[in-house]
């Protein structure tokens, strides 16, 4: 395997597969910069994966990899672990294209540390202020199966962070869904904020305006890219502050 600088991200984050959709997903929040370059890794028709606490970005390559090879959740997972030195120091969730989800948390995390397999999602976390955070995030995802994959996933944030979520504090959060492109549906990231999960809810509503619109009319699978319709075309000559949704940053709370 190879070995990738590593760094102590300790985190709290979500991975889901959508019933209804397909679309697979990641969201998470830590108190370090840039969470989202360095944690959730998706690939549509595939799976969606968070490697943090000792973080080891191939742990999640790895495991995309063999999700593509026909091996579901768990055994990826284990064939990516037991072969790992320091896997004791690792946590990892991951969900495949089937929703069969499962998760790793090493026994040399800091604590609090811990994770729950639900039905088509994980949720797991380190360094957190405790348990409650993780039960949380579970309790929210198994209640809100009749709304979109990009709204469970942040609402499940908001209620780790509600509950404490990292007990060093709040810097960075993110959100990753793929649908049927090998592109993103949605990559936002929130990198350095006081507010991170409150600021990733309002950039959310922003992209639900101003980006899907866009996003919806690009290039699919071979095809060509749409004409966007004159309301989106007019929309997107505004000025930012002037779109609908526009204005400035989350207000402290």
């Amino acid at each position: 395997m190879n070995v990738f600088p590593e760094l102590e991200l300790n985190t709290f984050s979500v991975v889901a597969r959508c019933s209804r959709t397909g679309q697979l997903g990641v969201a998470v929040s830590t108190a370090l910069p840039a969470v989202g370059s360095m944690c959730p890794y998706v690939k549509a028709g595939v799976g969606a994966i968070s490697t943090q606490s000792r973080v080891n970005p191939y742990l999640a390559i790895e495991a995309l990899a063999l999700l593509e090879t026909g091996l579901n959740a768990q055994q990826a997972l284990d064939a990516v672990i037991i072969k790992d030195e320091v896997k004791e120091l690792r946590q990892v969730g991951i969900v495949d294209a089937q929703g069969l989800a499962a998760a790793w948390s090493g026994a040399d995390c800091k604590t609090w540390v811990g994770h729950i397999v639900g039905e088509s999602f994980s949720v797991q976390g380190n360094m957190l202020t405790g348990a409650d955070v993780i039960e949380a995030m579970a309790q929210t995802m198994r209640t809100t199966h009749d709304l979109s994959l990009d709204e469970r996933l942040v609402r499940t944030l908001e209620a780790g962070q509600q509950a404490g979520g990292d007990k060093r504090g709040k810097q960075s959060a993110a959100l990753k869904i793929h649908d049927t492109e090998d592109y993103p549906l949605l990559d936002l990231r929130v990198d350095e904020n006081p507010y991170p999960v409150k600021e990733l809810r309002r950039v959310l509503e922003i992209a639900r305006l101003q980006l899907i619109p866009y996003i919806n009319g690009l290039s699919k699978n071979g095809q060509p890219a749409s004409v966007p319709p004159d309301e989106v075309t007019s929309m997107l000559a505004m000025p930012p502050p002037q779109r609908p949704g526009g204005g400035g940053s989350a207000p402290g709370q």
